[in-house]
């Protein structure tokens, strides 16, 4: 597998992970019984998001590398499973039961929060030097699709995935920080 291959599957990867959580979130909201167009609109939302969180990450991340070097990249490995923890526990808690419509500062308020993550991941990324484009179309397009399944599919039934997807994220964004913290 080539280096290029390699790195786009790593993002593919992280993407769906970080998606997760919008697509539990979504699992939520979509019990509110929304219209189509509705869920076209809170998708593109949390897509958008995905895209602008990272890339201000990924921004940062690249200064801090630049004066901090390997310790930047353990501390971003270190970020890594910290965010995978917590995302793990609140899966498991059942934390996040949607309080907000998703219309107006609900919506603003639902893709803000799913979607810092995505921040602190691309301050990591930045860290690391990965491709910025093909890293922000990643996580875009993943939180997008996976906040209209999340939507869609909380149409139809009651929350019972929503623990078990974001354990699943929480413990692949765990599994890339320990990557990056035993790469050295």
């Amino acid at each position: 597998m080539s280096v290029v291959t390699g790195e786009l599957v790593t993002l593919m990867l992280m993407a769906f992970a970080l998606g997760m959580d919008a697509f539990s979130v979504g699992l939520g909201m979509g019990m509110f019984k929304l219209r189509l167009k509705q869920i076209l609109f809170i998708g593109l939302t949390v897509g958008f998001f995905h895209i602008w969180m990272p890339l201000a990450g990924m921004t940062a991340g690249r200064f801090i590398s630049g004066h901090f070097g390997v310790f930047a990249v353990y501390a971003g490995g270190i970020l890594l499973i910290v965010l995978g923890t917590q995302m793990c526990i609140s899966g498991i808690r059942g934390g996040d039961v949607p309080l907000l419509a998703p219309v107006g500062k609900g919506l603003f308020i639902f893709a803000v929060s799913v979607s810092l993550d995505s921040f602190s991941v691309g301050l990591t990324l930045g860290i690391y030097g990965a491709k910025t484009l093909l890293t922000i179309l990643c996580f875009g397009i993943a939180a997008t699709l996976l906040t209209w399944l999340g939507l869609l599919t909380g149409r139809k039934i009651q929350g019972w995935l929503g623990v078990y997807s974001e354990v699943l994220g929480g413990s692949i964004l765990c599994a890339f920080g320990l990557k990056l913290l035993l790469s050295f």
